[in-house]
């Protein structure tokens, strides 16, 4: 399942070699990633999952700086804040450790899934690959 604002949207789990487009689901302000031509359905990362974009990533900056640009292509997905029951979690943390949460994603850019999470060898990997259950 995808971040908890997503919980009324169909999902499914992504897969290497995927090529997703960011993407705002309804009318809501939450934004993720679908596969082109399947708007409606969340395709849904686990932490650890390595994403390459098309080209430099853009994202609204909602501290009032309007749009920036990340100087890079690759990025990792995790969470954040998984603490806070009722808040956007899913995130992409890039090579300069800048953090980009999924919901601030200009919408329109594609990726593609260069590989998903190795299997976890210690109780604290898995952990940090563990999702944040959704709540109904």
């Amino acid at each position: 399942m995808c971040d908890y604002s997503l919980q009324h949207v169909a999902s499914r789990p992504a897969a290497v070699g995927d090529r997703l487009v960011s993407t705002r689901f309804g009318e809501s302000i939450t934004r993720g990633f679908a596969a082109p031509g399947a708007p409606n359905v969340a395709v849904c990362l686990m932490p650890g999952t390595e994403v390459t974009f098309e080209r430099d990533v853009e994202f609204d900056d909602f501290h009032g700086n309007g749009r920036r640009t990340i100087a890079a292509r690759v990025a990792r997905f995790r969470q954040v804040e998984k603490h806070q029951r009722h808040a956007h979690h899913d995130a992409l943390e890039f090579p300069s450790g800048d953090i980009v949460m999924l919901t601030q994603l200009v919408p329109g850019q594609y990726a593609t899934v260069l590989q998903l999470p190795a299997q976890p060898r210690t109780p604290e990997e898995a952990q940090e690959q563990t999702r944040i259950p959704v709540v109904a």
